[in-house]
């Protein structure tokens, strides 16, 4: 026989000796009313004086929990709300207190009377409870640097100014700039090559005269980037790329030092294109140079302000998807305007696209999903740099993973490095994921969505939301769930849904951070690129009358050649690895 089992006849056993005890003492002690009816007068404290062993002190805490339970199947009674036995009514009014409770009532409740207040009593522990957790909760907030209470205001709609007295911003809470310049002082540790080009060129000032008008991540990372620029003599206003990747924190640090900064997480369209015109369209102030990341900026002032566009010296584009769209105004004679492709740059494409996505593609994806990712079937579409780097990361993490790929030369090197290489309608309705990080547009269409399996996750590595048709998925037959931040579950009709997340944005900086170290190697490379800019062209007076064979040759998109990126590679490894 169990020690439990033991125990419970035990505690039966001196129940029934308690049970038979009280009976005496009621019997003892009834004393008539007026209208004729016994009071009841046991307690605790009676028990003791007929010397009745303390349950509570000989019983451990499941015996206890038994004998009340059996006493009142017994009696009939039922249960206060900490557990204590409730007994049967009586009409005399004499007060009782119950030990646990430490209550005293001045009128024995009815039958009716006892059920509602045992559930008042439950009702106020739990309120209380609750109002407790409510006062952590607000202590903790308090403590935060995110305030609640700014989260439902636009901050279009809010007037703030830095501790200078500047409003030349627009960002979610100038409150958090102390912790964005914790989050900026950390970013510098781990970006040893940005800082020493800092020190080493902040005297001679290469950028003096430099107004730069800037739209990229706005991350702990590139405020490092800005406050190079500028340290170097440049003068800066900057917007956000991308609607989910902004730190709040950080854009606040950055407003706090008077950068003119207009950006903050959880844009709209509209923000987000209201953001770029508060940068660009300024008084007195005409920029002369561009520092893109997907060409949305570019695009804004060659449509909106042509002029003005025809005033800058050089731009510096990041992106492949921004690369792609100069190559267009190139091609079709509409760029009057130098451009410098960092994308197919050495730096860009062997560090930042290869390294950094193999190592942010698993933390954006374990975020938001928490899904085990060992043994899942998963297609990547494009096996460019960003697409070695995402199946390297989950081949290691025991996915099977197929490659869509229409380049030969990419499709040949994901053959030989042992991935199945396929069409993404042969396997679409088995795959537990879909990744696109191909830099094109409607790569997985509606048609393709729409044959997916119950609880595919759909997410983009690429720069551009327009690789995943989700404007397609915006229909009234199609209900959208939001689960958490950066993730949506779709439905269709007949209960099939999809995970979407970061509504098909760049997966990795909108739902997670990326290595801080691999961005300083880029940020280098735009900074010398940038210089390089506005040493060569800045100082040239340029002529109105460029034409033919001299704007063909002015007005087109650069590449750095390789023995640069060499050289930069260089300066980036001397100071981490000695």
């Amino acid at each position: 026989m169990s020690l439990q089992v033991v125990t419970a006849k035990m505690a039966e056993v001196e129940l029934k000796e308690a049970v038979v005890a009280l009976d005496k003492v009621n019997a003892e002690k009834n004393v008539q009313t007026k209208d004729g009816e016994p009071a009841a007068t046991s307690s605790a404290e009676e028990i003791k004086q007929h010397h009745l062993p303390p349950l509570s002190n000989t019983m451990p805490k499941d015996s206890k929990s038994a004998m009340k339970s059996t006493e009142a199947a017994q009696n009939g009674d039922t249960f206060n709300a900490d557990g204590t036995v409730m007994e049967a009514p009586r009409t005399v009014k004499k007060q009782i207190q119950f030990a646990d409770q430490k209550q005293e009532f001045n009128k024995r409740p009815t039958k009716i009377g006892r059920r509602s207040l045992s559930r008042s009593i439950s009702q106020s522990s739990t309120d209380s409870y609750s109002s407790e957790l409510m006062g952590m909760s607000n202590q903790n907030n308090a403590a935060s640097y995110t305030d609640s209470s700014d989260d439902e205001t636009s901050p279009r709609d809010k007037q703030q100014k830095n501790s200078k007295g500047s409003s030349d911003f627009c960002i979610k809470n100038i409150k958090q700039a102390d912790f964005g310049r914790r989050e900026i002082e950390i970013a510098e540790q781990e970006m040893p090559a940005l800082m020493a080009l800092r020190k080493r060129a902040q005297g001679e000032k290469p950028l003096a005269g430099a107004k730069i008008v800037g739209c990229t991540h706005i991350t702990a990372q590139t405020a490092v980037l800005m406050e190079t620029l500028a340290a170097l003599g440049a003068q800066c206003r900057w917007a956000a790329c991308n609607i989910y990747s902004t730190q709040n924190e950080v854009a606040a640090a950055l407003a706090e030092n008077s950068y003119p900064v207009f950006a903050w997480k959880g844009e709209s369209e509209d923000d987000f294109w209201w953001c770029i015109d508060r940068c660009v369209n300024v008084e007195g102030w005409q920029p002369n140079m561009i520092l893109d990341d997907g060409g949305d900026l570019t695009h804004w002032i060659y449509k909106k302000y042509p002029n003005m566009f025809k005033k800058i010296k050089g731009i510096v584009e990041e992106s492949v998807t921004g690369v792609h769209r100069l190559y267009q105004l190139s091609k079709a004679g509409k760029l009057c305007v130098p451009a410098m492709n960092v994308n197919d740059s050495v730096t860009k494409q062997k560090f930042d696209n290869l390294y950094c996505c193999r190592e942010s593609i698993l933390d954006g994806l374990k975020r938001t999903t928490d899904v085990m990712f060992g043994g899942k079937q998963i297609v990547v579409c494009g096996y460019g740099e960003v697409g070695k780097g995402c199946c390297a990361a989950l081949k290691a993490m025991g996915s099977i993973v197929y490659v869509t790929e229409i380049d030969p030369i990419c499709a040949l090197q994901a053959c030989m490095d042992g991935f199945r290489l396929v069409k993404l309608n042969e396997v679409i309705r088995q795959v537990d994921a879909v990744i696109t990080c191909t830099g094109n547009k409607n790569v997985v269409t509606r048609e393709h969505l729409d044959r997916m399996k119950n609880g595919c996750i759909v997410c983009n590595m690429g720069h551009s939301n327009t690789e995943i048709d989700v404007a397609s998925l915006r229909t009234p037959e199609l209900t959208w769930e939001r689960v958490r931040s950066q993730v949506d579950h779709v439905i269709w009709p007949d209960g099939k849904r999809i995970v979407l997340l970061a509504e098909g944005r760049l997966l990795n900086l909108s739902c997670s951070t990326v290595p801080t170290f691999v961005l300083s190697i880029t940020a280098t490379t735009q900074v010398g690129k940038t210089t390089i800019y506005q040493v060569l062209l800045a100082k040239l007076s340029r002529p109105s009358s460029i034409c033919g064979k001299e704007a063909e040759l002015m007005f087109q998109v650069w590449c750095l050649f390789r023995r640069a990126d060499i050289i930069w590679v260089q300066q980036v490894a001397s100071k981490p690895l000695g």
